[in-house]
């Protein structure tokens, strides 16, 4: 009995293995809904969370991953810039600063956990 299930098990792995190891990191297109509400999510809140008068935003995707934890739990590294929006006055015409001094570009790193079914979204981690 046991000769067969370790058979079958060493097919599956065999063949599974180069596609995605299960509860690992998979890197995905940043255009996967799921991506794109998480990482508007963590923008949302590192601007709150910021001191900075004015608000960033994401200009550049580096990476975006995935992995499957009772949930989505996703990873972006990304470059962010100062724009010339105050906090106070947000709207969705927020253009970077053309001063590079100004716009102040930088890497971040965000990790959200997602969880759709239950409507639950929550910055892990959030470094810049």
């Amino acid at each position: 009995m046991w000769k067969i299930v370790f058979t079958v098990l060493s097919a599956v792995f065999a063949t599974g293995a180069a596609a995605v190891m299960v509860g690992g990191l998979t890197t995905i297109d940043i255009n996967d809904e799921g991506a794109q509400n998480a990482l508007n999510y963590a923008v949302n809140q590192h601007n709150m969370k910021s001191n900075d008068a004015y608000l960033r935003k994401v200009t550049g995707v580096n990476k975006v991953q995935v992995q499957v934890v009772a949930g989505s739990k996703y990873v972006f590294d990304v470059t962010m810039a100062r724009t010339n929006c105050r906090k106070s006055s947000a709207t969705e015409l927020c253009e970077v600063h053309t001063d590079p001094k100004l716009a102040w570009s930088q890497n971040c790193k965000f990790s959200v956990w997602s969880q759709p079914w239950l409507r639950r979204l929550e910055l892990l981690e959030d470094k810049c």
